[in-house]
């Protein structure tokens, strides 16, 4: 297979639901009632088949993996579920305040260029 193959590009996208709900509780060790109800607590929420089927993707995955371990440490799922989201949503907000960062610092840097 080559790399522009469109089959390559699905399974190196982490978003792409390539997984059933059957591999993905495997995968995780979990049980579909699991899976469900993550998504009944909105933490992730599975694309569909044509057949209406459940299908997770990687980032999916990932993020279940979070919550099955503080359930499986004793945190209720749904205080677990809000616990991931909290936890994402500190990351995102980390990740654009380092980009405001390094442009405030590259303008410094640029600003202070211009002056010497």
């Amino acid at each position: 297979m080559t790399s522009d193959n469109p089959l390559n590009d699905r399974l190196d996208d982490d978003d792409y639901p390539a997984y059933t709900m059957g591999r993905a509780a495997e995968m995780l060790g979990a049980t579909p009632a699991f899976l469900r109800a993550i998504g009944e607590a909105r933490l992730i929420t599975p694309l569909r088949s044509e057949g209406g089927h459940r299908r997770y993707s990687r980032y999916q995955l990932r993020i279940a993996a979070r919550a099955r371990e503080l359930v499986d440490k004793g945190t209720p799922i749904e205080a677990a579920c809000r616990i991931v989201i909290l936890e994402d949503q500190l990351e995102e907000a980390q990740r654009i305040n380092a980009e405001y960062r390094r442009a405030a610092s590259e303008s410094a840097g640029r600003a202070g260029s211009d002056s010497a």
